[in-house]
């Protein structure tokens, strides 16, 4: 079982700046894209953890890692960095799937965008609600929680499912657009059990991730997202 967030903060540069911390009761199998953690692998925790849009560190997965090491987090798990003030976090439920979301979408693009020049290119605005703040927030961050084990080919096509629901809802939000270029999905279940097969939008655990991620996408896309740093500076 993944036990709800705590919303917590670490000091950096003077700034207190906020983090999501998710513990596991027991050990859970994920996979996902994190840089930290990503893959498949039996995880212990996830962290979400805002950084201010100045963040220029090569290095995120070992940041990551320095970050759950003063939170006293052991064992492995997983890590994700992003603009948004994570204390925007949505959450919804459905069907005993729950997901939460931190949802920026400041620097929408199409997946398979045109490359011009080698830099890709593209005619999406920069929000649905209009011009894009100073420092736009560009990342989707989902982490997505299902009750029963998935075989791993089923935990694959999980992030498809979720991946697909997403873009779905920024079509909808009015953004010609598939997701941002740092986008990241974590699906965690548990690491014991009858592996459930399947995990397609249509599949008995599928279906309710799907609705989760769409809903959860829509509803912290409604509004414009300030950057964490601006909410800061103002």
């Amino acid at each position: 079982m993944l036990c709800e967030p705590i919303l917590t903060s670490r000091s950096e540069a003077g700034w207190d700046i906020p983090l999501l911390v998710w513990r596991a009761e027991t050990p859970l199998l994920a996979v996902g894209s994190a840089p930290l953690g990503g893959g498949i692998g039996v995880r212990r925790w996830v962290v979400n953890a805002t950084v201010p849009m100045t963040y220029d560190r090569d290095d995120p997965a070992a940041h990551l890692a320095e970050l759950a090491r003063d939170l006293d987090l052991g064992g492995p798990g997983v890590g994700l960095l992003t603009g948004v003030d994570v204390t925007e976090v949505v959450h919804r439920g459905d069907d005993g799937v729950r997901v939460w979301a931190t949802v920026g979408l400041g620097t929408p693009v199409w997946a398979a965008a045109p490359v011009d020049g080698g830099r890709e290119t593209t005619d999406a605005p920069a929000t649905a609600a209009g011009p894009a703040p100073a420092h736009p927030v560009g990342t989707v961050n989902i982490v997505v929680h299902v009750p029963v084990r998935l075989g791993d080919a089923a935990l694959v096509n999980a992030v498809a499912t979720a991946t697909e629901a997403k873009a779905q809802a920024i079509w909808e939000l009015g953004l010609p657009a598939t997701g941002t270029p740092t986008d990241a999905v974590t699906v965690l279940c548990p690491a014991d059990g009858t592996p459930a097969e399947y995990g397609g939008p249509r599949s008995t655990w599928g279906a309710p991730l799907a609705r989760a991620v769409h809903a959860a996408v829509r509803a912290g896309g409604a509004g414009p997202v300030v950057p964490w740093s601006d909410r800061r500076a103002g």
